[in-house]
């Protein structure tokens, strides 16, 4: 275990519960300042060995840290690769992401981390192919997750892939934790429409969200915006990065699960109040952008005030 100043206590507590009492694994906590304290975010852990763990480490992880503007040392970056050069598996958990992009090990490859910070990673390090919706992403000798419970889910793929499924099954036991969530299941974001950098389409978009239900084209669009086709996407990619029906997907998206979390409406109709319309389509754009279906996802995120229909 690789820890950065500014440890994050849940990352880091999720792999050595999970490693530091399993008998088939031998957990050393390291960090470039060597033997002795490490302060974390709100609390200090005094770790037992420097960078010269990682010569003979066969994996070695690195949970999330929070001051992500501080670029590990030269030499901090320089041992890493050096690690990933002669075989060592690397794993990183929530923003620990951002110290394997530092050290240029994530170029050309796919990874993720968690959702809030998937968009810095990918401003800093363009050649990183972030997937900021999945839980995590298993690429061989490098493998990243998502945030807390998305680390416990990458820990327990790791035990899977190592010992087998009887293994992990029985891990997850101990950890009260599912079994298996692969990693492509979405992240749960908090909202999937992009924000937009200009405000010239403003009030369209707002349109928009007043009128999801509504079977809307992009015909429909260039013209309630009083633009030719080709200037509305042009303008609409320029302002949200996004095509005009992408966003128009995302953001009925977000509607569904407001109304799956919040009310009672039974899944039939929340299909046509957002646009979708027959409740297979509902189904089929929450298995693509979220992994799950709606009733799943309402079983998850329901406010208990009331029983769900359906």
């Amino acid at each position: 275990m690789l820890v950065l100043p500014g440890v994050l206590a849940l990352e880091f507590g999720t792999a050595t519960q999970i490693f530091s009492t399993d008998p088939h694994y031998e957990l050393t906590v390291c960090a470039e300042s060597g033997p002795g304290p490490v302060p974390g975010s709100g609390f200090a852990i005094t770790v037992t060995a420097g960078l010269e763990a990682l010569d003979d480490a066969d994996t070695v992880i690195i949970p999330g840290y929070d001051d992500l503007d501080a670029i590990p040392s030269a030499e901090f970056l320089t041992a890493l690769r050096a690690t990933h050069a002669r075989g060592a598996r690397l794993v990183s958990i929530c923003t620990g992401a951002f110290a394997l992009a530092a050290a240029g090990l994530l170029d050309g490859r796919p990874a993720t981390t968690h959702w809030r910070q998937a968009e810095q990673l990918r401003r800093r390090y363009p050649h990183v192919d972030v997937l900021p919706n999945q839980l995590y992403v298993d690429d061989g000798d490098i493998l990243t997750s998502a945030g807390v419970t998305a680390g416990i889910d990458l820990c327990l793929h790791l035990i899977r892939t190592d010992l087998g499924a009887a293994a992990a099954n029985t891990r997850a036991r101990d950890l009260v934790a599912p079994p298996r969530r692969q990693g492509g299941q979405a992240q749960f974001v908090e909202q999937f429409r992009p924000e937009a950098s200009g405000d010239e389409l403003a009030p369209l978009r707002e349109w928009m969200l007043d009128n999801l239900a509504d079977p809307l084209t992009v015909d429909d669009l260039a013209e309630q915006a009083h633009m030719s086709r080709r200037t509305f996407i042009r303008r609409f990619r320029e302002e949200t990065g996004t095509t005009p029906m992408a966003w128009l997907t995302d953001a009925r998206i977000d509607r569904a699960r407001e109304l799956l979390e919040a009310s009672a409406v039974p899944v039939e109709q929340v299909g046509r109040l957002t646009g979708f319309g027959a409740p297979a389509s509902l189904r089929a754009a929450f298995h693509r952008h979220l992994g799950t279906s709606p009733q799943e996802y309402r079983t998850l995120f329901r406010h208990k005030t009331e029983p769900a229909q359906t």
